[in-house]
């Protein structure tokens, strides 16, 4: 799975010579189906050629942008090693793709800019959380969606704690079996037991630990996403003295992570994190309704798109499925709305949940009659 920031976005939403296309895709992880992506994906880049040729484009022109695309075709292991979903982004100064655990609708667009609006469900503050799986032979992390769970790799992180810093006396003086799960529902749990390892050993696996959260800036960026750790008993506050990750959540999962897989710490995960997420979008909801009515809110586009641009929207929810095609003039703060997509249009939407996310507000990406006010937005404002 590829990993994808916000900083990542911004710069997709850089202005680009000529035109820009945005592919989206539904793509599958296994089995027979994995065989139709490649198919489905050149029947794209076709809809793609045909709609940049009935914009003028001359035929050289179309197929030298398209090339890198065209290559993918080629490329057996790329569609071996396919999330739920596959973005595409091609300009004449652009060639990037991303491999996500989102189940893309088929979408081609090709505007004055890139369309970002359908990543938004990946950085919304109730779509993903991250696992950090520790034991003293592998550290893994994943991420997770309600439904997906995904293996980051972990190129520049040493995977075995043993490896990196010698557990020659930890070894030695823990020794490993199996015991009785906290949940007490009769599973096993591996734990740690033994003479209760000296200061020394102690200072060796936190600066370990301190390694390792040092990496996570690398390969999160900014994230805010929660994060749940596993791990046997011993480690886990050990890890949490070392940890600056601002969402790691009290509660993990005890027990030996090498014996979990994917789908295990996932599952294990996902009902920790649940109900954050319920209460954070809940108490969002409540928050936008006692303010509802107010200077504070507003289901008003015109009013959202500005505020989001400089930073003034605290809290945003928006429709998943609703596209609102306009213009914005950062200068005028004058937004103008049209009925269907035309030249230099852009996805109004779109660029209030970016820039809203950019600036450190909250964006609940949720299904058209979730949202308050039964707007295609709703938004809480700072001041």
């Amino acid at each position: 799975m590829d990993i994808i920031t916000l900083e990542e976005v911004k710069t997709l939403l850089s202005p680009s010579a000529g035109w820009c296309v945005s592919l989206f895709m539904p793509t599958h992880r296994a089995g027979r189906d994995t065989e139709q992506d490649p198919i489905r994906f050149k029947n794209l880049l076709r809809q793609v050629e045909e709609r940049l040729l009935a914009k003028g484009l001359r035929t050289p022109d179309v197929r030298e942008l398209l090339q890198p695309a065209q290559r993918l075709l080629m490329d057996s292991g790329f569609w071996r090693r396919q999330s739920d979903g596959l973005a595409l982004f091609v300009a004449a100064d652009t060639f990037q793709t991303y491999r996500l655990p989102l189940p893309f609708t088929e979408l081609v667009v090709i505007a004055d800019r890139f369309h970002v609006k359908p990543l938004l469900p990946f950085f919304a503050s109730d779509g993903r959380f991250y696992i950090l799986a520790l034991s003293q032979n592998q550290v893994r992390l994943l991420e997770g969606t309600r439904h997906t769970v995904d293996e980051i790799e972990l190129e520049e992180l040493p995977r075995s704690l043993a490896d990196a810093l010698q557990f020659e006396r930890f070894e030695r003086h823990l020794q490993f079996h199996t015991g009785a799960s906290a949940s007490g529902a009769g599973e096993r749990a591996a734990v740690f037991h033994g003479h209760d390892p000296s200061d020394e050993t102690k200072g060796r696996i936190l600066r370990w630990f301190h390694k390792i959260n040092a990496e996570l800036p690398d390969l999160l960026g900014t994230e805010q996403a929660p994060m749940v750790l596993a791990g046997v008993e011993y480690l886990l506050p050990l890890y949490r003295e070392a940890n600056k990750y601002p969402r790691l959540l009290e509660k993990g999962i005890l027990g030996n992570p090498e014996r979990l897989k994917p789908e295990e710490l996932h599952a294990r995960a996902w009902e920790l994190v649940k109900p954050v997420f319920a209460q954070g979008r809940e108490q969002a909801a409540a928050q936008y309704r006692q303010l509802a009515g107010t200077e504070r809110a507003t289901i008003k586009v015109a009013e959202a798109v500005p505020a989001a641009h400089h930073g003034r929207v605290e809290l945003l929810f928006t429709a998943v499925d609703v596209e609102l095609w306009g213009t914005f003039d950062p200068q005028t703060q004058t937004v103008h709305v049209h009925p269907t997509a035309v030249p230099g249009d852009e996805d109004l939407l779109d660029l209030t949940v970016v820039q809203t996310m950019l600036n450190g507000g909250a964006v609940y990406v949720v299904e058209q009659d979730q949202v308050p006010g039964g707007a295609p937005l709703a938004a809480l404002l700072r001041y």
